[in-house]
Formats: C-alpha cells, sequence, structure tokens
C-alpha cells in the first residue's frame, strides 16, 4: 500500500482511538450535585410531555396521571449548559376504590440540553431534547448517542417502585396499596 493511502497516520490513529472510547464507553461518573439541580426540571418536562397519551386519561374516573423519573447515564456541564444522557421511564397511574391502577408505561433513552435560567424553578429550563425512535432505529440511536455501555444499560428495564410509592402518595393511597393494570 502507497503512503497515504488506506494508512492512517500515528497521530490521527490516536486521535481515532481516543474518539472511539469516548464513543464507545460513556463516562458514568455523575456529578450529584448537577444532577439533583436538573434532574427534577427533566422529570417535569418528560412528565409534562407524556400527559395526554395515555389510555387512562379518557376515563376521568380514574383521575390519572404521568409520574416519571430520569436516571443519568452521563452529565456535562460547560458554562451554563448541561447535556443530560438520561434514561427515563414513565408511567400513568389511576386510582379505584383503594387500588393503585397502572395503564401506560413507557422508558426511552434521551438526551437533554438544558441552559440556566434564573428565573425558572431549579435554576435550568429544557432547551431541546432527543428522543430514540420508536421501532429498528431504535438499538442504532441509543448505540449511537450512548455508546456499547449504555445501549446495554437501556436494555434493562427500570424499576417503577418509587413512582408506584409517589403514586400511592399523590392518591391517598396506604403504602401496601395494590397495583393492578388497567
Amino acid at each position: 500500500m502507497s503512503a497515504g493511502r488506506g494508512v492512517v497516520g500515528g497521530g490521527a490513529l490516536a486521535v481515532l482511538v481516543a474518539t472511539g472510547a469516548y464513543v464507545l464507553w460513556p463516562a458514568t461518573d455523575v456529578d450529584t450535585r448537577l444532577w439533583d439541580q436538573v434532574r427534577p426540571v427533566i422529570e417535569a418536562r418528560i412528565a409534562s410531555e407524556a400527559r395526554g397519551s395515555g389510555y387512562g386519561e379518557t376515563v376521568p374516573a380514574l383521575k390519572a396521571r404521568w409520574f416519571c423519573r430520569a436516571e443519568a447515564l452521563g452529565l456535562q456541564q460547560r458554562g451554563g449548559d448541561v447535556r443530560a444522557d438520561v434514561f427515563t421511564l414513565c408511567v400513568e397511574y389511576g386510582v379505584h376504590d383503594d387500588t393503585l391502577v397502572e395503564c401506560s408505561a413507557g422508558q426511552i433513552p434521551q438526551v437533554v440540553r438544558l441552559e440556566r435560567d434564573h428565573a425558572a424553578a431549579g435554576g435550568y429550563r429544557v432547551v431541546s431534547q432527543e428522543e430514540a425512535p420508536d421501532g429498528a432505529g431504535n438499538a442504532r440511536w441509543t448505540r449511537d448517542h450512548f455508546g456499547f455501555v449504555g445501549a446495554s444499560l437501556a436494555q434493562d428495564s427500570m424499576s417503577s417502585g418509587a413512582l408506584e410509592d409517589k403514586a400511592r402518595t399523590h392518591f391517598g393511597l396506604p403504602a401496601g396499596a395494590a397495583v393492578v393494570d388497567c
């Protein structure tokens, strides 16, 4: 092979390897102080976007509403801007008698961008978000945005236990109230 055709120089190879390592192995260390500030903003945003999309909302007697949580895979801050790589879980719960009713749910990997906004609740506001598409493109999008490790983590189901507890409290149900499907 002649020089310059099909051969990557040592310096370029190092850049490619370093870039590949970042893409394949995303950072999992998350600044907990920053996460505590942006998490409620992210969760409020995803809950508001879920509103109107569940079966339970079509049955007024259930008084259904969405409860959402986000788990950080990566968190990067540059000045007042934050990029949060998150897995989100939203579950629509309603209530019937003394029973918690689960009507709809979805778990979606997302990239959420926020910026510092001192007038906003929590001091941040969401300026954009991308989520994995449904269907065939989901796995590729997740791998491209979160790397190999993140894509593997996305295959795991997030626990809805904390959301069930939050819903029970919201609806005034006892801690051990049963959960049934809609």
